[in-house]
């Protein structure tokens, strides 16, 4: 049994969680967790034992210095909790439990039920996993993100797809399925991240998830300066892609196919939604107190470092090239959206779709892992 130190009795908890790797295109997902722990003010309660799940020559450990102390950052998993005091603009209350960590190397059953574990004693009712994959989508048009459970009664009521995905997963899906197994309502949000622009970060797709998750938990998200770190990340690829000739007509192929293709998509229940998504953020702007922060103080992690805030600046477009493994294209990939190169197998994502080795840094340990676990 997990014994839980100073942290209170938590009210209509869900948890939220990503993993860098191999389901992290762009690191969309995990920067989105970690906008949230700042923006929220999260404090880490608890981190699972990194000599149980990491290889530490794949994912190494980092050394640092605390003022005049040499310390060092183990690869591991840390959960986090945030109080909202109004979550929903109509004052109630809301507690997010965060989960942020890196795709096991190994033993991924016990790693999942670690985490289960943890979700239990907190009474969660909810648990939301974010990842983003590498898709022939243009960075010039909104982020396509898909929402998908293997709860065929949540697939209904919330509004998400149902999953159909078959081949190989990551860290995201094995998760999602646990917590299926487990009787806790689970949904995956997956990012589409322009595969020619994939190199880290990617603020836009961030933002797109975050948006989704609102929309979905019904919580404001606070956006902080993450819209004009979009905003900013958008015009770099702009203006690098206008230098390469080959790269613009490339991505003006992708706008020509989604705008064909999303046309009778622009309803009004759409418009209407981002309409009140904009009113809520101008609250937001105007009473910096509206999104709530935490009332009660949390056990800080002695071994992590300040986390740098991420930039707004783009990576440099990488030309079209010949279909790859990452890509969404492939048969094992999900489509993320109606785009002309889509995939043919007609899935959108699942528990464990859209697996894509967006970092590249732990894409042979994440599958090894489901073979080598003795949890």
């Amino acid at each position: 049994m997990i014994e839980l130190e100073g942290v209170p009795e938590l009210v209509d908890p869900v948890m939220v969680a990503a993993f860098e790797g191999w389901n992290d295109a762009g690191d969309a997902a995990s920067a989105a967790v970690t906008h949230l722990e700042r923006e929220w003010k999260g404090e880490v309660f608890a981190a699972l034992d990194a000599e149980d799940y990491y290889d530490f020559q794949v994912n190494r450990p980092h050394v640092w210095m605390d003022g005049g102390a040499r310390k060092i950052t183990w690869p591991t998993t840390r959960l986090s909790v945030v109080r909202v005091d109004d979550a929903d603009g109509k004052g109630n209350r809301r507690d997010i439990v965060l989960v942020r960590g890196i795709e096991p190397s190994m033993r991924w059953r016990s790693f999942c039920n670690e985490i289960l574990g943890f979700a239990h004693e907190l009474g969660v009712e909810m648990v939301v996993i974010m990842g983003a994959l590498l898709g022939d989508t243009p960075h010039t048009r909104p982020v396509p993100v898909t929402g998908v459970t293997s709860d065929p009664d949540l697939a209904r009521t919330m509004n998400l797809e149902e999953s159909r995905y078959e081949g190989p997963t990551g860290i995201v899906g094995i998760l999602q399925e646990a917590c299926t197994h487990a009787g806790v309502p689970a949904a995956t949000l997956w990012a589409a991240v322009p595969h020619y622009v994939s190199q880290p970060p990617n603020p836009k797709a961030t933002l797109a998830l975050l948006n989704r998750l609102e929309d979905l938990l019904g919580v404001r998200v606070p956006q902080g300066e993450l819209a004009e770190d979009a905003r900013a990340w958008q015009l770099g690829v702009d203006q690098l892609a206008a230098e390469d000739s080959e790269v613009a007509e490339y991505v003006q192929s992708l706008e020509e196919a989604r705008d064909t293709a999303e046309l009778p998509e622009a309803s009004g229940e759409a418009i209407a939604k981002e309409f009140e998504r904009y009113l809520r953020h101008r609250d937001d702007d105007s009473d910096p107190n509206a999104t709530g922060g935490p009332t009660a103080p949390y056990l800080r992690d002695p071994g992590q470092p300040p986390s740098p805030k991420p930039t707004g600046e783009p990576p440099r477009p990488e030309p079209p090239d010949e279909p790859d493994e990452n890509r969404t294209d492939h048969p094992d990939r999900p489509d993320p959206g109606p785009t002309e190169d889509a995939g043919s197998d007609g899935s959108t994502g699942s528990a464990g779709s859209g697996e894509t080795s967006g970092t590249g840094d732990s894409a042979a340990s994440g599958t090894d892992g489901t073979d080598d676990e003795d949890g």
